[in-house]
């Protein structure tokens, strides 16, 4: 059974905070994006040629790390962290080197939009933290997609 490649964000959960509990929720989202990020590396480290395996093992272990500093805040915040599924739905198929760069800069953009999420929900020293992770997103983003967006983590409007 997998799970679908879709993560739940402070954007869509609606007046969620307005009541007090944005922080909480932005944290559990980015948690869940960090769990599927792991995931999404352990395919890209698979199927990347051996020039960008180095890069794509410093994501892993990057996401992997930030995963677990989420799931402690989750727990400081007064929530239970979200468990990681057993497996995801990727966005689209990875059979090659080509679709495994794709599929690295696709993790990195919508990490980075969780965390934008959590920037907004947030302040003091989560904030900050969001706002690093943010930023350390859109610049793995850019390595791997070659260019970059004027804002990361948000939705580019036509």
């Amino acid at each position: 059974m997998s799970t679908a490649w879709t993560v739940r964000t402070a954007r869509t959960a609606g007046s969620e905070a307005a009541t007090g509990d944005g922080a909480l929720d932005a944290a559990q989202a980015a948690l869940a994006a960090e769990h599927a990020a792991v995931y999404g590396y352990g395919v890209v480290g698979g199927r990347v040629g051996g020039a960008r395996r180095s890069e794509a093992t410093s994501a892993h272990a990057a996401h992997r790390a930030r995963r677990d500093a989420l799931a402690r805040t989750v727990r400081d915040l007064g929530g239970t962290p979200a468990a990681a599924a057993p497996a995801y739905t990727l966005p689209f198929p990875v059979p090659d080197s080509a679709a495994a760069v794709r599929l690295a800069a696709e993790l990195e953009d919508r990490v980075a939009a969780v965390y934008s999420d959590l920037v907004r929900a947030s302040e003091g020293p989560l904030r900050r933290e969001a706002a690093g992770a943010l930023r350390e997103a859109a610049v793995r983003a850019v390595r791997w997609r070659g260019t970059g967006v004027a804002f990361p983590g948000l939705a580019e409007r036509a």
